[in-house]
């Protein structure tokens, strides 16, 4: 796993990961607990650090995107799109960015 910290897109990946997984917690684990639960405190706590996450992953994307000369086109907007939909950070990891770390 410390292989990714390398490389400019491993740390894109990662941050990707870690974007998904935010929101998987989010998700299935706070937002259930403040609705069942009566209880906001992880939402609190997870949906800021989910946000920032998020706002990482943007503009990471896009200084990668322009370091490795990425057509826009081509693949800058998917992997930006990709934040967008709920655990696109993980379709895109696997079909595009895993890709591009190979090249």
């Amino acid at each position: 796993m410390l292989h990714l910290f390398k490389s400019p897109i491993g740390r894109l990946r990662m941050i990707a990961y870690l974007e998904g997984t935010s929101l998987l917690i989010l998700v299935l684990i706070a937002v259930p607990l403040k609705y069942y639960s009566h209880d906001p405190a992880l939402v609190k706590v997870i949906g800021p650090i989910h946000g920032a996450l998020f706002l990482w992953f943007i503009f990471n994307t896009l200084s990668v995107g322009i370091q490795q000369r990425w057509r826009f086109r081509e693949r800058t907007w998917k992997v930006l799109l990709a934040c967008i939909i709920p655990f696109g950070t993980f379709y895109i990891d696997h079909v595009v960015l895993r890709k591009a770390a190979e090249e």
